[in-house]
């Protein structure tokens, strides 16, 4: 069996903040039919990953009535007021017990609108096939973030994050160990209410 099949990669989407800024959660806002968290989910099923980690906190009512998380499994990140170090530490831990075996984690926000499962499908093939690169992130607008890819040796890294401090201070740091792909139009995140039109 080729590396290719043999390498597992578990989906991680963070979306458990409180969407203060909007003013409304931003998982719930709709975008060709179906909330944002939905779409999120869906993507990372079509591209393969299982199991799919939804790290949920603020707003966890009224997203667990309005959205089916199938098949994701859903986490809750009960320290979701300290900012997203907290959501990656949750999602991450879960991933020990929901897949101990893994080989890296691919981290997502649920506020991409223009993701598509073809870009989260060659992130993945990217980390496969250079498995000796330790991070496949996703390049744009003159930066680097999410949706990425971290090799199993940086969960420690990862989880030792604090406060509002995401995943792009390892990614700053491991800078040598970076293969990038490009996201057209993924700096477009929904973080304001003029974020809004963007959806229409």
């Amino acid at each position: 069996m080729s590396i290719l099949k043999e390498m597992s990669v578990v989906a991680i989407i963070l979306a458990a903040g409180e969407s203060s800024r909007l003013g409304e959660p931003k998982q719930l806002l709709r975008f060709h039919g179906e909330t944002l968290l939905a779409r999120s989910i869906r993507l990372a099923a079509d591209a393969g990953t299982y199991p799919i980690l939804a790290v949920v906190g603020a707003h966890w009512a009224r997203i667990r009535e309005a959205v089916d998380l199938t098949p994701a499994v859903p986490v809750f990140n009960p320290n979701w007021v300290e900012g997203i170090a907290s959501s990656l530490r949750a999602g991450l831990e879960a991933l020990e017990t929901q897949s101990p075996r893994s080989d890296g984690a691919l981290l997502m926000t649920c506020d991409q609108p223009y993701l598509t499962s073809a870009h989260l499908i060659t992130l993945l093939d990217q980390f496969r096939a250079h498995h000796a690169e330790r991070i496949v992130a996703s390049s744009y607008s003159d930066a680097v973030g999410t949706p990425a890819v971290f090799s199993r040796d940086l969960y420690v890294r990862l989880c030792s994050l604090r406060g509002d401090k995401g995943a792009r201070v390892v990614l700053d740091e491991e800078s040598d160990k970076l293969m990038l792909v490009p996201f057209p139009l993924g700096e477009i995140d929904i973080d304001r209410p003029e974020d809004k039109q963007r959806l229409l």
